[in-house]
């Protein structure tokens, strides 16, 4: 079922993928299938489907986006936090 975007920004989606990714999937699997059928290796089947799998969208979020954002939060960027005290007015009344 071919869904077209609303008010014309977004873009084109056909299920979870957009139209341009399902074009890359279906020429990869082709691919793949006559490879596996040349040299009985599924390498290429398989990198087409972790294909498939990581550009699955859900409003507009993707496994790949998702996976590249937890990782530059997790491990590539220096995470910087500033620890102060709460504010308390009788503290201060007290030092004065």
């Amino acid at each position: 079922m071919y869904i077209y975007p609303e008010n014309l920004k977004a873009k084109p989606m056909l299920w979870l993928w957009e139209l341009r990714d399902v074009a890359i999937i279906a020429s990869a699997v082709l691919l793949s299938v006559f490879a596996l059928a040349q040299t009985g290796s599924f390498a290429l089947l398989i990198g087409a489907v972790l294909y498939a799998f990581l550009s699955i969208r859900v409003e507009d979020n993707s496994v790949l986006g998702f996976l590249c954002f937890a990782a530059r939060f997790l491990l590539l960027q220096q995470q910087y936090f500033e620890w102060e005290e709460p504010y308390d007015s009788k503290t201060e009344e007290r030092a004065a």
